[in-house]
């Protein structure tokens, strides 16, 4: 999946000569947490978040720092900070830095983006211009209806089975030479040898998301590395 096929189109933006109090409006009005800021041509310049409120004189919320440390920081550093505090324009608040994708950026990027920068939303540019947004919320509903497609889709035993081999021996984690899964009637018994409890979970999780599966009964053993001690999925002593 690409940027074009979750990003919102329908948009709610602001302008650099904006006041602070509209773009805070515009966000509670419309339930949204951040807006882009495009100047007269549409042009994307920056974006003000729900963050860019946090630090503000009108709360008495703004940084106060001992002296010494202040002369530490430097007067361009507090000077900034004061803009961010006390202006009253989106362009005296917004952050102009802001990471975009086009239309066809993969999912997989986007998120490397997110956590990488620590963003809720990106902007989607085509030709420079602003023509979307993908948020977190936007991937959240992008995994509900995925979840819900894969749901409808029915499976015999022997499918399931094979589809879950074929799942687990993608992955290094998986200690497939010690596992075996049998299933009956939708039903699927894991059995085998972990290395590390994490496995257990893993694969009880690898099982359940195979469509046309009714239960999973885990009747797989943890041999702890340095003791030797085997252990079943009640935390029990495994007999020998």
């Amino acid at each position: 999946m690409q940027a074009r096929d979750v990003m919102v189109s329908r948009l709610i933006c602001t302008h650099p000569e904006s006041s602070i109090l509209q773009a805070a409006r515009q966000m509670l009005q419309n339930h949204i947490s951040g807006l882009p800021v495009v100047d007269a041509g549409g042009n994307l310049v920056g974006i003000v978040t729900e963050g860019d409120f946090l630090r503000r004189a009108e709360t008495g919320t703004e940084r106060h720092r001992p002296r010494w440390l202040e002369f530490l920081i430097g007067p361009g550093k507090l000077a900034s900070e004061y803009t961010l505090s006390h202006g009253c324009k989106v362009a005296e608040v917004m952050t102009d830095e802001v990471h975009t994708v086009t239309e066809d950026t993969p999912l997989d990027e986007i998120v490397r983006l997110m956590e990488r920068h620590r963003i809720r939303r990106l902007p989607v540019l085509h030709g420079g211009k602003l023509v979307g947004i993908v948020s977190r919320a936007n991937l959240m509903r992008a995994v509900v209806s995925l979840m819900h497609v894969a749901s409808e889709v029915a499976k015999d035993d022997a499918s399931i089975r094979k589809q879950l081999n074929e799942e687990i021996t993608k992955h290094q984690w998986v200690p497939v030479p010690f596992l075996n899964a049998i299933v009956q009637h939708g039903v699927v018994d894991l059995w085998g040898t972990i290395l590390d409890e994490r496995q257990r979970e893993a694969l009880k999780v690898a099982a359940e998301n195979i469509p046309g599966v009714k239960a999973v009964h885990d009747h797989m053993v943890w041999v702890e590395p340095v003791s030797g001690m085997a252990m079943d999925a009640k935390g029990a002593v495994a007999a020998a």
